[in-house]
């Protein structure tokens, strides 16, 4: 499996316009295999979160596990993570002009 997408949120309601983005910017530009990010912000609930593509699963899961596990507990606030396979979904995707298949 090649293409792998991550879905995270932490629970704990932050304003975005108070969330301090960049510095997490610039440690995500370093993690392994990570190729863009979709920042997430919960309307209503305003929990922080993103979709994530990654180049491979075990890169997905070490950054599930280490970085985004360590961000949650610094926060004290219970994470939701979800992994999902980007290759199987290629046609389907590609068909509604998907902008993670060019």
């Amino acid at each position: 499996m090649g293409k792998t997408f991550l879905y995270t949120e932490i629970q704990a309601a932050v304003p975005f316009e108070q969330f301090d983005w960049r510095p997490i910017n610039a440690a995500l530009k370093t993690a392994p295999g990570l190729i863009r990010k979709t920042w997430l912000s919960g309307i209503g609930t305003r929990t922080v979160g993103g979709f994530y593509e990654f180049d491979s699963v075990q890169n997905a899961l070490a950054f599930a596990q280490g970085p985004f596990a360590e961000e949650a507990r610094r926060a004290g606030a219970p994470a939701t993570t979800r992994l999902f396979d980007g290759d199987i979904v290629r046609d389907a995707s590609i068909d509604l002009h998907s902008p993670y298949y060019t």
